[in-house]
């Protein structure tokens, strides 16, 4: 079972008829219409699958009918009385955008309210270059993807009725709570920088931020890919290393957004020097075999460290991914595979695969997903 926040995907647990949940019971319902897809969903579903009355079903489904987030589908059969009318979601009605702030390289992507990518862009980007840099770079391609798959250029973001935010994914560490940078691998200067306050005075919508890997994490929870276990590990391999975890269905970041950080376990008391300080860290030592076109050792490093994490807290699943890995992605799995095989003493080994979506994707969901009742942003 997968679940985030306590909210198990697609279990559809029991609504509450109380005005203090009414954000919740709406929630509800729209993932519902959500995952019934164009054919659509009665209200009479809704209130079996949701538990709320029927009187509460058909306030919250006008409620979002008027707002345009819902619509009529057509009528079904019934097995007695009156067909039914059915009702699905619009997907255009509202939108997010996610954006990747690699160390070399920005994406960004507009998704619609299934989380359908309707417009990307790429940049070149210098994550060292400065704050202005990279604010200007953020805004930039923001009102580049709005002109191209919204408004006319020229409109403000804060003025596009159906833009809901923004969610920008990047290497940590970093505090997600307050959207504040700590000290970046690789790049000390952007300590105690608060990039969520900068962005939103910048740009005038909701930003939410994230470390990439739990922001894709959750994108690949969100869509499903977590298999049918409740934990899994995302290992995003390119200009670093680190690790997004679901733990029970939940994204699991740590009381300071310090979880993951995969790629700065030391695995060689002696081996070279890590961009963090330490010494022999599975980062360094991954990315160096990479660099030497050892792609077979970079697997064996990779599957050394994700057998440590899989045996420290029996996770269901490994996917994988990240520029290095899409690149000979059939190596690593297989690398990383043997690896864990060997390792399983006598258990049922953990599967790996290479997961499909990215970042940028998984940023958007950190404004998608809370609207659906599927995780905190």
């Amino acid at each position: 079972m997968n679940r985030t926040n306590g909210r198990a995907y697609g279990s559809g647990p029991g609504g509450a008829n109380l005005l203090a949940l009414r954000s919740h019971n709406t929630a509800l319902v729209l993932d519902l219409l959500r995952t019934a897809g164009p054919d659509g969903i009665s209200r009479l579903e809704l209130a079996e699958r949701t538990g709320l009355t029927p009187q509460a079903v058909s306030k919250i489904t006008a409620r979002i009918r008027e707002e345009g987030l819902a619509t009529e589908a057509g009528q079904r059969a019934s097995t007695g009385g009156k067909p039914r009318t059915v009702l699905r979601l619009v997907p255009g009605a509202g939108h997010a955008i996610g954006i990747h702030l690699d160390r070399d390289e920005l994406r960004a992507v507009l998704v619609d309210l299934n989380g359908t990518v309707v417009g990307e862009r790429r940049a070149p980007l210098d994550l060292g270059a400065g704050a202005e840099a990279l604010v200007g770079a953020v805004s930039r391609e923001a009102d580049g993807l709005v002109a191209e798959g919204l408004e006319p250029s020229g409109v403000a973001l804060a003025q596009v009725a159906s833009l809901l935010g923004i969610g920008v994914a990047l290497p940590g560490p970093l505090d997600h709570a307050r959207g504040m940078l700590h000290r970046v691998t690789g790049f000390p200067e952007w300590d105690g920088f608060p990039l969520r306050s900068t962005l939103m005075r910048r740009l005038g919508v909701p930003v939410v931020v994230d470390k990439d890997t739990n922001a894709a994490a959750l994108g690949l929870a969100v869509a499903g890919q977590g298999g049918g276990g409740g934990s899994f590990a995302y290992l995003h391999l390119s200009t670093g290393l680190g690790a997004g975890l679901v733990i029970g269905g939940v994204v699991h970041r740590g009381t300071r957004t310090g979880a993951g950080e995969f790629g700065h376990q030391v695995i060689q008391l002696d081996g070279p020097r890590c961009e963090c300080g330490n010494r022999g860290c599975i980062e360094t030592l991954c990315l160096g075999a990479v660099a030497r076109g050892e792609i077979g050792e970079a697997a064996r490093v990779l599957g050394e460290g994700v057998a440590n994490l899989v045996g420290l807290l029996d996770i269901d699943l490994v996917l994988l991914g990240g520029r290095t890995i899409t690149a000979t992605p059939d190596a690593f799995v297989r690398g990383v595979a043997i690896v864990l095989d060997a390792r399983a003493r006598g258990s049922l080994p953990v599967p790996v695969r290479v997961a499909s979506g990215g970042v940028a994707e998984g940023a958007a969901q950190l404004l998608l997903a809370p609207l659906f009742g599927r995780g905190d942003g």
